[in-house]
């Protein structure tokens, strides 16, 4: 059985996810923007409220995931806020003018966000060389990746994250997420070896069938 998370954007919603049996939450507003960083007061109130592990958005605004000084200040500043809230693990994704990881605003955001763990959010599937890109982010600490493996949803991009994965060797998590759903999340885990899925609430019910 592989690891679920849940992404969630309210108090009501981190319950109902821990009643259907989820390892652990993705906490954001704004999910059709992509999601935004939740704010301080709404995470301290989901960490007291389940037991799960919360991770949280680091994302300023919606658009591109490229981020000048100002925004990489702004985002270091969200960090420690999310940190002091209770999170556990921070998610971001940081580009640059290439779409390549953008490697010294990751190194700085790693930084900013220990002790927590850290997820690189699905800008990896922006990047032009994926490969490359993991290898980047291992090298950075990074503990695990977000990816549709490159592919409109995980299920079509399934070849795609086995490769990830071989590659991954167990130095970086690949998580797979972006149309996973309960019809489908079996033959995404048997055909890439993803030892995570990231999903809505349905999806991670330990009674899907």
């Amino acid at each position: 059985m592989p690891l679920f998370e849940a992404v969630v954007q309210s108090v009501a919603e981190a319950r109902v996810a821990e009643a259907a049996g989820v390892d652990r939450l993705e906490l954001c507003v704004a999910l059709a923007e992509d999601g935004l960083t939740p704010p301080p007061e709404l995470t301290r109130a989901v960490v007291a409220a389940v037991r799960l592990p919360v991770h949280t958005m680091v994302r300023a605004r919606p658009g591109p995931f490229f981020v000048d000084e100002a925004g990489l200040s702004l985002l270091e500043r969200h960090c420690a806020e999310q940190r002091a809230a209770g999170a556990r693990g921070l998610v971001f994704g940081i580009l640059d003018d290439r779409s390549a990881v953008d490697v010294a605003a990751t190194a700085r955001l790693v930084r900013a966000a220990r002790p927590c763990v850290v997820t690189f959010h699905r800008a990896f599937d922006r990047v032009p060389d994926r490969s490359a890109a993991l290898e980047t982010l291992i090298g950075l600490g990074v503990e695990r990746v977000l990816t549709s493996g490159g592919a409109a949803d995980a299920y079509l991009g399934r070849a795609a994250l086995r490769t990830l994965v071989e590659a991954a060797a167990g130095r970086i998590v690949v998580m797979a997420g972006g149309g996973v759903r309960p019809h489908n999340w079996r033959a995404i885990v048997a055909a890439s070896g993803v030892p995570e899925l990231h999903g809505s609430v349905p999806l991670c019910a330990r009674t899907t069938s």
